[in-house]
């Protein structure tokens, strides 16, 4: 009887141990980020423990299978080299989940979502997907991850393994009844005896997205999406195809044709377009924003056409490029640049610019490898393509590539040069992203993400204009239409309201140069970066048809939105409405008053757009 009691509390103090391992990781997360936490107050922060205890106990349950089984075996004897077994599986486990549980709570910030399986396409380029966390952050990471792997090894040893010592060989029944035990474990697993296993949408309990995030747990979240592949079906399809086709077409096809005049004083520009790294608006003085971080954008949106509601559709680089070069929405949770089977048949901007004899050109002082941009950008036929290998490693940061003043300054050189017009040029800034190392001084300081990231905008605003000083005295200057464009927003600074807010999609986007007969006026109309390349060719006299997205920017229609991807979730806007919607909680995040019509817009949008992007080969 003794053996059998031992066996049983071994299998009840291994669930358990599991149990507090994720309880702990969830107080970590909430004190990582503890200034969201404070938000919370402690009765929600309470919460977050109670509702999220039905994952920790799934994945707790997963967890556990293997020992249950194993313990089953020592009836037969062989007891230590099972003991062995089981001390060896739970050491892998621990050092594995405490990883993730480092990389989870170290990524949230800068993703908004816990662990899932967007982190998947970077191991194919690891020193990239680290490129993000400064020095000092991968060191205390590492250490961190030693420390809790290390400290619970060592609990569960001392709790769970002393059962051994009592476990002796038993009579064979004994194995019907633990057989028992571990079928039961599919209980905690399904989350119950209800008809739909527990899922993300059984611990959101809150109004407040971090409360919910922070219930989920991070394990289960992150296998979950891993074993759910599509199987070619639309998770996103809440009309049948013909009505959400009308309900999208018909907020758009009357957006398609332009209210003004050419804004253009010529129909063949050149057109240099400038993505600058993550630039939100919040810290745009000339868009309402920060008055000093950037004061030459500042200043340069007074001489040229400053669009005051415009917005990014996804919130990463690999989101944002499709977007603005080839008028596609971002998915929920895939991205598109990553597979070269579906983005080969994209409308691409550049390519169309060939087409009219255009000269296409593409300048990143980074890594094209990462996101398979490479691809994306061959797939494009853009006509030269000049990347960080171009550049010396001593003007390298440490992460990304080369600074932003030596990669303009190669850019303005290549420029000075150029005697074929017209010519499509592209430059992908990257020293304001994160960890945010640029050259000289940090003017708001390196205290806090938020002050590295002002700092970082500072440095490359003096950059942008600096460029723009140098093609005010080009021959080509007079014929060129330069665009200024973040390619994604950014959580920082921290705003109000909810994370996924139109406050952190909303971004800068600048035209100037000779080629534009209006000038120091503002476009007021809601747009986004799938609008750009429609509306540039609209004007261009191109091909603008494979844009199915796309409307023209210059309709100043009351009508005109925007719709941007977060992860499993949307927002729509219009000028006086927002409508922002979480697929796993399946309701808002943020509406306004008048949003019932952006609600069936944004969700026909999204069921449009997937299925698209399901139906490319």
């Amino acid at each position: 009887m003794t053996t059998f009691k031992n066996r049983l509390f071994f299998n009840l103090s291994y669930f358990l141990l599991w149990i507090t391992y994720f309880v702990f990781a969830r107080f970590f997360f909430l004190l990582f980020h503890f200034e969201k936490t404070k938000e919370l107050g402690f009765s929600t922060s309470f919460k977050t423990f109670l509702y999220g205890l039905r994952l920790d106990s799934s994945f707790a349950a997963y967890l556990s299978m293997i020992p249950f089984l194993l313990i089953i075996f020592t009836v037969f004897g062989k007891i230590n080299i099972l003991k062995k077994a089981i001390e060896w599986y739970s050491a892998i486990l621990i050092i594995f989940i405490s990883l993730l549980l480092i990389i989870d709570a170290s990524l949230y910030d800068a993703w908004g979502v816990r662990l899932d399986t967007s982190i998947l396409p970077y191991l194919s380029t690891p020193e990239l997907m680290i490129s993000s966390a400064s020095t000092f952050q991968l060191i205390s990471g590492f250490i961190l991850w030693g420390i809790i792997a290390f400290l619970f090894i060592k609990i569960f040893n001392k709790i769970i393994f002393k059962r051994f010592e009592k476990i002796a060989k038993s009579h064979w029944l004994q194995t019907v009844f633990f057989f028992v035990i571990m079928a039961s474990l599919i209980l905690p697993i399904r989350g119950g005896l209800q008809t739909i296993p527990v899922n993300q949408s059984n611990v959101y309990f809150s109004n407040k997205m971090f409360a919910n995030h922070a219930a989920l747990n991070f394990t289960w979240n992150f296998f979950n999406t891993v074993t759910h592949k599509t199987d070619g079906t639309n998770p996103y399809k809440y009309f049948d195809d013909e009505t959400a086709e009308k309900i999208a077409n018909k907020a758009k096809n009357a957006l398609l044709e332009s209210d003004t005049d050419s804004i253009l004083n010529t129909k063949k520009p050149n057109v240099i377009l400038i993505l600058w790294e993550s630039l939100s608006a919040k810290v745009v003085g000339s868009l309402g924003g920060e008055k000093r971080v950037t004061p030459n954008l500042n200043k340069l949106s007074k001489e040229g056409v400053l669009f005051t509601n415009f917005y990014g559709n996804g919130d990463r680089t690999d989101k944002g490029i499709p977007a603005i070069l080839s008028g596609y929405y971002p998915q929920p949770v895939k991205r598109i640049m990553r597979m070269p089977n579906k983005t080969r048949s994209l409308p691409m901007l550049p390519k169309e610019m060939n087409t009219l004899g255009y000269k296409t050109a593409f300048y990143y002082g980074g890594d094209l490898n990462f996101g398979n941009m490479n691809t994306y950008l061959r797939s494009a036929e853009i006509q030269e393509i000049v990347d960080g290998s171009e550049f010396d490693k001593k003007d390298w940061n440490s992460k990304w590539g080369a600074f932003d003043d030596v990669f303009m300054k190669r850019f303005a050189k290549d420029l000075s040069k150029e005697k074929s017009e017209p010519f499509f040029k592209i430059a992908l800034t990257l020293s304001s992203h994160e960890p945010y190392e640029i050259k000289g001084k940090y003017k708001f300081g390196k205290k806090g993400e938020d002050n590295k990231y002002r700092s970082a905008h500072v440095y490359t605003d003096k950059v942008i204009g600096d460029f723009i000083a140098f093609a005010k005295k080009q021959d080509w200057y007079k014929n060129t239409l330069i665009v200024i464009m973040a390619d994604h927003g950014h959580s920082s600074p921290k705003h109000e309201g909810p994370y996924f807010s139109p406050k952190k999609f909303q971004i800068p986007m600048l035209w100037l140069g000779g080629a534009l007969h209006k000038s120091g006026i503002e476009i007021n109309t809601v747009s986004s970066q799938v609008d750009f390349a429609y509306t540039l060719l609209d004007l261009l006299e191109g091909d603008k048809e494979k844009f199915v997205f796309g409307k023209n920017i210059f309709n100043s229609s009351e009508h005109q939105y925007a719709h941007y991807i977060f992860n499993k979730g949307y927002g729509t806007l219009t000028k006086d409405d927002v409508f922002v919607y979480d697929y796993i909680g399946k309701k808002p995040i943020l509406s306004s008053k008048n949003s019932n019509k952006l609600d069936s817009l944004g969700k026909a949008i999204t069921q449009i757009s997937y299925q698209d992007f399901l139906e490319r080969k």
